[in-house]
C-alpha cells in the first residue's frame, strides 16, 4: 500500500511541477504558416521563454510570441523590429528604424512594401514576419501592446534536423 501511495505522490508532484513550468516558465509553440521563413518553418515546434520579458522588454531583433491583437485566443510569432519610442518606415520593402536603414540578413523576400513613418507607442512593439511578402503583422494590425507578449522564442525542438537556437 505504501508503494502505491509513494507512486501516486510522485506522479502528482511531477504533474504539479509540469503545470507550473508551463504556466510560468517555458511553453511549446507550433509555427503555423510561412510568415517567418527562412528563420522558422511551418509545423516547427519551438520553446518560448515566458520569463524573458518579466524583468525586461523585448529588444529589436527578438523573435517573440504574442496574443494576436485582433483575436487574443490565437498566438502569433514574429520578429520585433522596433520598440516604444522608435519611428518605423518601409520604403520599397526596406525597413528604416529611427531614419536608419536596417540590414536584415534573415529577410529573404522583402517585397516592395511601402509604409509611412509611424512612432511606436511606449507600451508597444512593432513586429514583422521575416517573409515580408507573406506575413500578417504590424503593418496590418498595428503595434502590439507589451501586455499581449507571451515570451521570447528561443529554441527549435522539432523536427530534430532543425533543432537549435533561434537567431
Amino acid at each position: 500500500m505504501n508503494a502505491v501511495r509513494d507512486i501516486l505522490e510522485t506522479v502528482l508532484i511531477a504533474l504539479l511541477i509540469a503545470i507550473l513550468v508551463r504556466a510560468f516558465v517555458i511553453e511549446r509553440f507550433l509555427v503555423d504558416g510561412p510568415s517567418m521563413e527562412p528563420t522558422l518553418w511551418d509545423s516547427q515546434s519551438l520553446l518560448v521563454n515566458k520569463l524573458a520579458y518579466k524583468f525586461s522588454k523585448p529588444k529589436r531583433g527578438d523573435v517573440v510570441v504574442f496574443r494576436y491583437p485582433l483575436d487574443p485566443s490565437r498566438d502569433y510569432v514574429k520578429r520585433c523590429v522596433a520598440v516604444g519610442g522608435d519611428t518605423v518606415e518601409m520604403r520599397l520593402g526596406r525597413l528604416y528604424v529611427n531614419g536608419l536603414l536596417k540590414e536584415e540578413p534573415y529577410v529573404r523576400f522583402p517585397g516592395l512594401y511601402e509604409m509611412k513613418s509611424i512612432t511606436v507607442p511606449e507600451d508597444c512593439i512593432f513586429v514583422l514576419g521575416d517573409h515580408r511578402t507573406n506575413s500578417e503583422d504590424s503593418r496590418m494590425f498595428g503595434p502590439v501592446k507589451l501586455s499581449l507578449v507571451k515570451g521570447k522564442a528561443v529554441f527549435i525542438i522539432w523536427p530534430l534536423k532543425d533543432m537549435g537556437a533561434i537567431r
